[in-house]
């Protein structure tokens, strides 16, 4: 289905793709912890949500 360069070229791609976000992670990491803080309560809201939505969804059919 894909000859041997691009599958050469797929896992290159995705190793410095990878390399590249990690990378840059690493070097906004200060600036995420100023601006994002509490984000991970928004995260367990939705999830309590989508809970919630579930929980009606099954408890009304």
């Amino acid at each position: 289905m894909f000859s041997t360069k691009q599958i050469v070229f797929g896992i290159l791609f995705a190793i410095v793709f990878i390399g590249v976000l990690v990378y840059t992670y690493r070097k906004d990491l200060a600036l995420h912890k100023v601006h994002y803080k509490g984000t991970a309560w928004v995260l367990v809201a939705f999830i309590c949500f989508v809970m919630f939505i579930v929980s009606i969804k099954w408890l009304f059919q």
